[in-house]
């Protein structure tokens, strides 16, 4: 059962190009998500992945290429309101919450973000409306600081706040932009494991730099190098090709073994 949902495809980006004045940011870039996966998106600095994030929302329009959501519909022109509003969240990796309000006041106004921010900090709480956010209070481990500041909260909690404030807005696509740059070990290790909960419901995108965390929590690894796509596969396999080695450490791996026999 389990394989039969991971096979349908709820994000397909063919031949995406993005030339910034002449810049090829991305160049023909193809890629495919499944529903209930958590992808990571890695390569070395400018590779391409965050531009590849802002074509997905909507923020950047590629200069080629499709970008097809749920199967049958085109977002590669749409706004990215609207891209949001049918359902694909971006996370940046700085966190974007209310600092001078409380986690529960954060949650409230998630839950109304089609009103004004005050609008809905008046707005009556229906019963199941306060259930469903106590129920993201537990999940991403804030229930014990409902009532906290936002801005009195760990560089984790925030980062757990925003991604609970995303969750109430039901998507089904999480974009995540280095989501544990400055948490501590036990920090990433609480995000690591929120990430393999919320695949349960969601598609994730996870563009990161922490070589560890991905090879902790990865089950397929997206390797972009230069704006292309450069190895596709498990951890194990990325790991073992020669051409990313090449990129990461600047040299084949078989390289010092071939010339100590020459």
């Amino acid at each position: 059962m389990k394989e039969q949902k991971e096979s349908l495809v709820v994000l397909q980006c063919d031949e995406v190009t993005v030339d910034f004045d002449g810049f090829k940011a991305v160049q023909g870039m193809n890629f495919s998500l499944a529903q209930g996966e958590l992808r990571f998106l890695i390569g070395p600095n400018g590779a391409g992945k965050t531009t590849m994030l802002d074509v997905i929302c909507g923020k950047v329009k590629p200069a080629d290429g499709k970008v097809m959501f749920s199967g049958s519909i085109d977002i590669t022109r749409k706004k990215e309101h609207q891209i949001a509003e049918l359902g694909i969240g971006r996370k940046f990796q700085t966190p974007s919450i209310f600092a001078s309000l409380t986690v529960m006041e954060n949650f409230e106004i998630a839950m109304k973000q089609n009103r004004g921010v005050f609008a809905a900090m008046r707005a009556k709480m229906r019963a199941e409306d306060r259930e469903r956010i106590l129920a993201q209070l537990e999940l991403v481990g804030l229930s014990g600081k409902a009532d906290w500041r936002a801005g009195g909260l760990s560089h984790g909690e925030k980062q757990w706040l925003e991604i609970g404030m995303m969750l109430l807005q039901e998507p089904e696509i999480l974009l995540l932009d280095e989501p544990v740059a400055g948490m501590t070990d036990g920090e990433t290790e609480k995000t690591g494991e929120l990430l393999q909960h919320i695949r349960k419901t969601q598609s994730i995108v996870v563009v990161e730099h922490d070589m560890e965390f991905v090879r902790s929590f990865a089950s397929k690894v997206t390797v972009m190098h230069e704006g292309k796509l450069l190895k596709e596969g498990s951890m194990e396999e990325v790991q073992r090709d020669d051409r990313v080695a090449e990129v990461y450490l600047g040299k084949r791996r078989d390289v010092d073994a071939s010339r100590s026999t020459a």
